[in-house]
């Protein structure tokens, strides 16, 4: 089985998600569909079909957890250098053809949120980042076509 690379924060966060749908989640959609049961006819209870709906969604959701969680292996990062783009580090650069400065940090795939600022090793960018360095300028093939970057910084 491939092991997945994550950080000791994401997979805490992966944990405390599926504790959460685990112990407070399905004991209340489980409620729910009690609830909704004693209202009588389930062929036209909007209520019941609602709570029947949520609960797939949830069970779904705590079994991609724990598969996920399954495959994770935790990659400390602590004492990373800042020589080179690595796991858990973080990248600045410049978009070499818009002048835009953007930063990410490198993580495993279950925890990426381009939002947040995360971008994973596996994604086309986050493969082109890894082993650069400082000053290097990066040509990574995008589903928005082509980007050069170049590498301000790397903070550990």
């Amino acid at each position: 089985m491939q092991r997945t690379p994550i950080t000791a924060e994401g997979y805490e966060k992966l944990k405390i998600e599926l504790q959460r749908l685990q112990r407070e989640e399905r004991p209340a959609v489980i409620r729910a569909i009690e609830e909704a049961r004693g209202h009588g006819d389930l062929s036209e209870n909007a209520e019941y079909d609602a709570a029947k709906d949520k609960q797939s969604l949830i069970e779904g959701r705590i079994q991609d957890l724990t598969q996920k969680l399954s495959q994770c292996e935790v990659i400390e990062i602590s004492g990373n250098s800042n020589d080179k783009a690595i796991f858990g580090a973080k990248v600045v650069m410049e978009d070499l053809h818009t002048g835009e400065v953007i930063s990410y940090r490198l993580v495993g795939p279950y925890e990426a949120d381009v939002q947040a600022g995360t971008i994973s090793v596996t994604s086309p960018i986050g493969k082109a980042l890894i082993g650069k360095t400082e000053g290097d300028e990066v040509r990574v093939q995008t589903p928005k076509g082509i980007k050069m970057l170049e590498i301000l910084e790397i903070l550990g």
